[in-house]
C-alpha cells in the first residue's frame, strides 16, 4: 500500500476508544518544507476531561511523517515536544536528525493539549485571529489569567495527566505493523513516563532525551533553576574565565552592558548555555569585554537571535506561556510559597541566573491539585534508554541519574551520558543522538558515552 495514504486507511478502521472522534487524516496545509512534505495531519476530538466522557470535549492536533520509500517500513515512533508550552512543531527543525536516528518510521507528532493547533487554555487570547497570534499580546494577558480563574473545572484540566490520557487515546488504534517506539524530550519525557502510568500502552521502546528529575525532588526543581544553570555554567568555563567574570560583574555603567540582550548578563550568559556552540564562546566573550571589546558579545547576540528563529517557535507555533505557568505551579515547583526576597537572595551571589523562579513568586495563575499519579513511576517499563548532557541546563544531569536509577526497578534502562552536551541532545549533539538511538533500536550494545565533536 502506498505509504502517502496508509495512516488516512489505519486512522479510518482503527479503533480509538469510545471517548474520541475518529480522525480525518489529510495532506497537511504546511508542508512546503521539504522536511514535512508528504506528511499527513488529523484532528482528533477528546473529552476535556476523561472521567466525564460526555462533557465538554477539546481538539487535539497531530502529524505523520511517513517513512522515506528508501528504507523498508519499521513501524512508527511518536515524538513528544517538551515545554510543557512547546507544540510539536518545535521538533519540525529536527525531522532530518530523527529520520536518520529513526530509519523506516514514520515519526508521529502531536500537539499537546494547551498547545500548538489543539485547544487552548485561553481560546479567545490565544486564537491565531488574536493579535499577537497563538502568542499572549501586552492587553491580553489580564483577561487570559481572569479567564482562567473564572473557570477553574477547565483550567484544571490541562494537567499532566489529562495530557497523559489524551496521549493513550491517540495510541490505540491497534497494531501498525511494526514497532511502536516512543520518544519525549524534557517535559516529554515526564509526560511519556505519566502516559505509561495511566495507559495500557503497547510500547517496544521508549527513548528519554534529557530526564526529567523525580517530581517529588526538592533539589531539581524549578524554582531552584538558578542553582542549575549557575552550576552548569561555572563547570563549563576554566577558572581564569571565572575570575575576569566576576571583575567583569562588579563593573557599574560599562558600555558594554547596553549590548546585552535583556540588560543582565548572568541571564543572557545562561540562556546560552543551552547552545554549546555558543556557550563556550563564554570565556572569550569575557575576555574580550575585560579589554574594553564588545564584539564577541554583539555577533554572540545575534547568532542567539537566529539559533532561536530556527527552533520552529515563531507566528502561530509560539510556546504557550498560560499553559507552562499552570504547569509548572501546579507540579513542578516543590516551593509554592516562593517569595520574591528568596528569589532575590539564592541569586545573589550567582554568576548565572534564570526568570523562571522570578515567575513562579505570588501565585499569578490558579494551581490545580495533584493527582495520585504524581512522584509515581510506570509499574512496568519497556526498554529504556535515557540519554543525558553533562552540562544540560534545563534537566539537571545528577537528577536525570537519580531519577533513571528508579526507573531501573521497572524494566531494563540504559543510560547514555553526553560529555558537555546540553539539552535536547537531538539538536545540540546530533552525531551522538543517532548513533545511540540506532544501537538501541536495533538491540546492540550502547555506548556508555559519547563527545560530540566541537562545532566551532
Amino acid at each position: 500500500m502506498c505509504r502517502s495514504v496508509l495512516w488516512a486507511v489505519l486512522l479510518l478502521v482503527a479503533p480509538l476508544g469510545a471517548n474520541a472522534s475518529a480522525p480525518k487524516a489529510q495532506a497537511c496545509e504546511d508542508d512546503a518544507s521539504p522536511a514535512l512534505r508528504g506528511s499527513q495531519c488529523a484532528s482528533v476530538d477528546v473529552p476535556l476531561r476523561h472521567a466525564d466522557p460526555s462533557g465538554e470535549h477539546i481538539s487535539l492536533f497531530l502529524r505523520r511523517i511517513p517513512a522515506s520509500a528508501d528504507h523498508a517500513r519499521r513501524g512508527e515512533v511518536w515524538l513528544l515536544s517538551g515545554g510543557p508550552g512547546e507544540s510539536g512543531a518545535s521538533l519540525y527543525p529536527l525531522i532530518q536528525t530523527y529520520q536518520r536516528a529513526f530509519p523506516g518510521f514514520d515519526l508521529v507528532i502531536p500537539d499537546h493539549r494547551g498547545t500548538g493547533r489543539s485547544s487552548r487554555i485561553c481560546p479567545v487570547q490565544e486564537s491565531p485571529e488574536s493579535p499577537e497570534g497563538r502568542g499572549l499580546a501586552g492587553t491580553e494577558w489580564g483577561p487570559c489569567i481572569g479567564s482562567m480563574y473564572a473557570n477553574l473545572q477547565r483550567t484544571s484540566a490541562f494537567s499532566i495527566t489529562e495530557a497523559a490520557q489524551d496521549l493513550g487515546i491517540l495510541m490505540s488504534d491497534g497494531d501498525r505493523g511494526g514497532q511502536v517506539l516512543l520518544y519525549g524530550v524534557s517535559y516529554g519525557t515526564q509526560l511519556a513516563l505519566r502516559a505509561l502510568q495511566v495507559n495500557e500502552l503497547d510500547v517496544d521502546g521508549l527513548i528519554l532525551d534529557g530526564l526529567v528529575p523525580p517530581e517529588t525532588t526538592e533539589k531539581f526543581d524549578l524554582s531552584r533553576r538558578t542553582a542549575l544553570v549557575d552550576q552548569v555554567g561555572r563547570e563549563s568555563m576554566d577558572e581564569g574565565s571565572l575570575v575576569r567574570y566576576r571583575t567583569l560583574l562588579a563593573a557599574k555603567d560599562a558600555a558594554w552592558q547596553r549590548e546585552v540582550p535583556g540588560g543582565d548578563v548572568r541571564r543572557f550568559f545562561a540562556a546560552l548555555l543551552s547552545f554549546p556552540a555558543l556557550r563556550d564562546r563564554i570565556p572569550k566573550i569575557v575576555q574580550d569585554l575585560s579589554a574594553g571589546d564588545a564584539r564577541s558579545l554583539v555577533a554572540t547576540a545575534n547568532d542567539w537571535n537566529i539559533a532561536l528563529a530556527q527552533l520552529g517557535q515563531g507566528g502561530n507555533n509560539q510556546p504557550a506561556l498560560p499553559l507552562v505557568m499552570l504547569i509548572a505551579a501546579s507540579e513542578n515547583n516543590a516551593r509554592p510559597e516562593l517569595s520574591l526576597a528568596t528569589v532575590n537572595e539564592e541569586a545573589r551571589h550567582a554568576l548565572f541566573a534564570s526568570p523562571i523562579p522570578g515567575l513562579l513568586v505570588n501565585g499569578s495563575v490558579p494551581r490545580y491539585p495533584r493527582d495520585a499519579w504524581f512522584g509515581k513511576s510506570p509499574r512496568t517499563l519497556p526498554r529504556t534508554l535515557v540519554m543525558q548532557g553533562t552540562l544540560d541546563p534545563n534537566t539537571a544531569y545528577a537528577g536525570a541519574v537519580e531519577h533513571a536509577a528508579t526507573l531501573a526497578g521497572s524494566g531494563p534502562v540504559t543510560f547514555h551520558t553526553v560529555d558537555r552536551g546540553a539539552h535536547l541532545l537531538a539538536l545540540v549533539a546530533p552525531r551522538c543522538f543517532v548513533a545511540a538511538v540506532e544501537s538501541f533500536i536495533e538491540g546492540a550494545v550502547v555506548s556508555e558515552r559519547c563527545a560530540e565533536p566541537a562545532s566551532e
